[in-house]
């Protein structure tokens, strides 16, 4: 009977915990979307930041997406990262396949190799970025930034899909090999299916991650009509002042995309995560 009580004690502290976390995180996005609905002169009226105005400022939205051009740096966000992470994805597999499948010398070497770029900070890069884009006249081109972007993501993908593919028993190999797979066909017919889960955990991270990147797509990116959703955002931010409301409401548009992919494949993101980190 009292271990029974201490389990549902236990049950009432985690669920408790859980309960504060979660509004934690839920509190700076009801202001985000209270803020949202704002218009300039609320801020001025002294209504609490918890309330809803009199009169709800919709043209916050059709603001940020026409009059901001929210819908033009969501389109070029699109595009970076629909290249970048399905061909991303895809050359971390291929890495991660010859390094946990293939008879190939210095394995662990070629690994840590990889590993290294995870600890180079982007900030060290930018410099000899830039003038090696302005030689090849790369600045201001969607190939550049998405370029630059597979090369800074490739060892978390190759650490993530490693620990995966070497928790895929070896028979699977020796099956397809008397089946008459070739190596290639072992890799796109066998493994990759199987590796469902790392590359839906793959997905969301490289999604959020190239989606928000701000630092790189600002030094490589000056045209305006081709800058990504982070930089894009920052032309809202005036000299002089600030519209919070137009602000937001950019903000809050901009977070649909990464939701979206987020519900798609969150039912294999705790597997992948799981795999990886098991092996």
């Amino acid at each position: 009977m009292e271990g029974k009580s201490r389990k549902v004690g236990k049950k009432i502290w985690l669920y408790g915990i859980l309960t504060i976390l979660a509004f934690i995180w839920i509190v700076p996005m009801l202001t985000l979307f209270l803020t949202a609905m704002k218009a300039k002169k609320d801020f001025y009226s002294g209504l609490s930041l918890f309330r809803l105005p009199a009169e709800i400022a919709w043209n916050n939205f059709t603001n940020a997406l026409i009059k901001g051009r929210l819908l033009v740096y969501m389109k070029n966000d699109f595009i970076v990262s629909g290249l970048k992470v399905p061909l991303g994805i895809f050359v971390e597999a291929m890495a991660a396949f010859a390094i946990t499948r293939l008879n190939i010398r210095h394995k662990t070497g070629i690994f840590i190799f990889f590993l290294i770029g995870m600890m180079l900070p982007m900030q060290t890069a930018l410099v000899p970025i830039n003038v090696i884009y302005s030689k090849l006249k790369l600045l201001n081109t969607y190939f550049g930034l998405f370029y630059v972007y597979i090369g800074f993501g490739i060892s978390y993908g190759i650490l993530i899909l490693r620990g995966f593919f070497k928790g895929i028993p070896k028979d699977i190999d020796e099956a397809a090999f008397l089946d008459g797979c070739n190596k290639w066909q072992l890799f796109i017919k066998v493994i990759l299916p199987i590796s469902k889960p790392a590359v839906a955990t793959l997905v969301i991270t490289d999604f959020l991650a190239t989606w928000n990147e701000y630092l790189l797509a600002s030094v490589i990116i000056n045209d305006n009509a081709k800058k990504t959703v982070p930089v894009g955002i920052m032309t809202f931010v005036g000299e002089h002042g600030t519209d919070y409301g137009y602000l937001c409401a950019g903000v809050l548009v901009s977070v649909i995309p990464v939701l979206v992919v987020y519900l798609v494949f969150q039912r294999h993101f705790v597997e992948g995560m799981a795999g990886a980190v098991k092996s």
